[in-house]
């Protein structure tokens, strides 16, 4: 119990007060104008530094309109500002009154009667410096802000009756962490969190589970009550009596999710191998131990047991102390476990004894399953399918001490056991030749991509062999796929903000300080689309020759400044082409001629199907060799875990099948590697500029 629920888990507010402090000013730029504004940098003593930004009105008697002085990203103070044209002559003085601000100085009042100081002119600019004592009185516990409300376990948007709740956001809690006691309080810390219709009525606080507030993250977690009846609600947080905006969800009567063992909705999912009624093993990759508790992969045959969230409310249950059994398959409930692509039905289904708002899925593996350290694991119930990114780990036999994950060594896996953390960081370069009729028949497509990205070892099918800094001849990994509408986030990780990178090429390239888009901390340069008379939006227009290439990497939030270079040669052929169709039973054999033996080959190939929403599920695979092997055969096995893709189901756009095989540098003997730091802690990891180029097709798995 105590891991599902560490599983779960993941500024003190300031009272009214009055503060005697001196604004500075200093060589602000007053700009006259249509617009006209004075910013510049300024500190408050006892305060800090601070940004002040006014955009005022003009008249004969002077300047005048509301200012925002910016203190920190959530602290700022806002009011209206006055400069007489005196001040402009010399003498005079200007002045500010404070109403109003958000953070620590939400509802603040106070002033600045006497703001003195110089003006000098250049042109139609001036520049101002201004100095003076004042008073400012903050306005009581900052206003709680919520920015989202999510299930427990999946954590993407909208909650089930009855089942465990975070709520994400500012000033909603005292700092620290603070965990409640059955029964489970409605008001604790002097936090509520209420559920109000969206259409009108009254409200129904939550039972309260934590408060978490440390690190800048801000955490509530909390039961749906089980009396509300599905459909739309606003949700808002009272703390120290101060009610902050509502935030609007969708509240459904089931809508299950499993529980992973870091805490992210992705990877490695909370499960428990029984072994006996005193023996319950936590799923990892390896046998062993982690704080006294015995972790273990699964075997063929094994009983599981799966914690999730969200199976629905318990009939007469209260939400404020632990359920009693209660079996929501045998009440009208359908539940369906699929392990690796074969469906299961499970003995239990239904509320984790002794808890609110958990449940547990109780099954036995078949004798005859896939067997790896990332088997995929969902459930459907009602026919609804929880996330489809989460995996657990099964081994051949109970003699194997470890699962088996190709790339991936035994002592590897024990350090992921063991909560190992793992940075990657890379950019690639890719060219690929391709038939696109929309794009004019024949063309290559030219862009360049990367990121830096924080990992944890139960993410093992996100993580890429370039975070080890070395591929095995040979290997083949199996990924998830999936995005959201509008995020580029792979299906595991914490992609780091690297601030501004650009890339420029050789004579001939068109690609000179060239800046890549960010995206929710992916960066992508489309450099362009040779033989096609379109072009991507952003596209540069350039092309991939051979040549040296060369990164820049201003910094950003989270990674310092690097520079990286590659240079290219001349591409291996594909003999014969790539297939258009493939019997994944049947393996895919491929061969070419060209390139230089030691050159890096990448097979690669997905399946994916989009839903109504614009959301992408599904499959991909790469496989890695070198050129002087003169061909590779992809096996059967790895096919075998994408789904199927018709020609027809490429025609109407519900499902595509891709394929593509690249060769080129990968960082080797210097060329393409580079290190690079976390702001963080300062400590370095090594990177990889890499270029590959190829051919790449649809491509129907049948």
């Amino acid at each position: 119990m105590r891991l599902v629920l560490a599983c779960l888990i993941l500024s003190v507010a300031a009272e009214a007060a009055t503060i005697n402090t001196t604004l500075n000013i200093t060589n602000a730029t007053l700009a006259i104008g249509a617009s006209t504004t004075l910013s510049g940098p300024c500190t408050l003593s006892g305060i800090g530094s601070c940004m002040f930004s006014a955009t005022v009105s003009t008249s004969e008697s002077g300047f005048s309109g509301p200012f925002t002085i910016t203190i920190s990203s959530t602290d700022t103070i806002t009011g209206t500002f006055n400069l007489p044209t005196t001040v402009l002559a010399g003498s005079g003085s200007g002045s500010a009154t404070i109403t109003g601000g958000t953070g620590n100085y939400a509802n603040a009042t106070g002033s600045f009667p006497n703001l003195a100081g110089s003006v000098s002119q250049s042109g139609t600019s001036f520049t101002v410096s201004l100095s003076g004592a004042g008073t400012i009185t903050t306005g009581g516990p900052p206003s709680p802000v919520i920015s989202a409300v999510l299930d427990a376990a999946s954590y993407m948007p909208g909650v089930a009756l009855g089942s465990v709740f975070v709520i994400k956001g500012t000033n909603m809690s005292a700092s620290g962490l603070t965990e409640t006691t059955f029964p489970l309080p409605t008001n604790f810390g002097g936090v509520t969190i209420t559920f109000t219709p969206a259409g009108g009525g009254s409200g129904t606080n939550a039972p309260i589970i934590y408060l978490y507030n440390e690190s800048g993250v801000n955490q509530l977690a909390a039961v749906v009550p089980s009396t509300l009846s599905p459909g739309n609600y606003n949700v808002t947080v009272t703390s120290n009596g101060v009610t902050g905006p509502a935030f609007q969800t969708s509240v459904v009567q089931q809508k299950a999710a499993i529980i992973t063992q870091d805490s992210t909705g992705n990877g490695l999912a909370v499960i428990q191998n029984y072994v006996s009624s005193t023996d319950l093993t936590v799923n990892r990759y390896t046998v062993g131990s982690v704080g006294g508790t015995s972790i273990a992969p699964a075997t063929p045959g094994q009983t599981e047991i799966l914690w999730v969230v969200g199976m629905g409310p318990v009939p007469g249950g209260g939400d404020t102390t632990g359920s009693p059994v209660y079996d929501f398959t045998q009440h009208g409930v359908t539940v369906v476990v699929n392990v690796g692509g074969t469906n299961i039905t499970p003995f239990y289904g239904g509320r984790a004894p002794g808890l609110v708002g958990v449940d547990q899925i109780n099954f036995t593996l078949p004798s005859n399953i896939t067997t790896g350290c990332t088997v995929p694991i969902t459930i459907t119930v009602n026919g609804v399918q929880s996330q489809p990114t989460t995996f657990m780990s099964i081994a051949t036999d109970p003699t194997q001490n470890a699962c088996v994950q190709p790339g991936f060594t035994t002592s590897q896996l024990q350090a992921f056991d063991q909560g190992q953390i793992l940075y990657s960081g890379g950019f690639n370069m890719i060219q690929f030749a391709e038939n696109n009729q929309s794009l004019g028949g024949n063309v290559k497509s030219d862009e360049a991509s990367g990121s830096f990205v924080k990992y944890t070892g139960f993410e093992l099918p996100s993580i890429p062999p370039t975070a080890f800094g070395a591929i095995a001849n040979g290997t083949c990994i199996v990924s998830q796929i999936t995005t959201g509408s509008s995020s580029f986030l792979a299906a595991g990780g914490v992609n780091l903000d690297a601030g501004k990178v650009t890339l420029t090429g050789p004579s001939g390239s068109n690609i000179n300080n060239a800046a890549f888009t960010e995206t929710l901390n992916t960066y992508i340069l489309s450099i362009g689309i040779e033989g096609s008379q379109t072009q991507l939006p952003g596209s540069i227009n350039g092309t991939i020759v051979a040549g040296t290439y060369s990164l820049a990497g201003a910094g950003g939030k989270d990674v310092g400044a690097f520079n990286a270079s590659i240079t290219l040669a001349t591409p291996l052929t594909i003999t014969g082409g790539l297939p258009t169709t493939t019997v994944r039973a049947s393996g895919l054999p491929l061969a070419w001629t060209g390139g230089n033996p030691s050159d890096l080959v990448e097979i690669f190939g997905s399946s994916s199907t989009t839903n109504s929403a614009g959301s992408t599920s599904g499959v991909s695979f790469v496989c890695f060799t070198t050129a002087g092997t003169g061909g590779f055969t992809v096996p059967a096995s790895i096919l075998d875990q994408l789904p199927a893709v018709s020609a027809a189901q490429e025609a109407n756009n519900t499902a595509i099948g891709f394929l593509g095989v690249a060769s080129g540098l990968y960082g080797t003997s210097g060329n393409g590697n580079f290190t690079w730091t976390t702001v963080s802690d300062g400590a370095s990891h090594p990177g990889f500029f890499t270029a590959l180029i190829g051919s790449a097709t649809t491509e129907v798995w049948q």
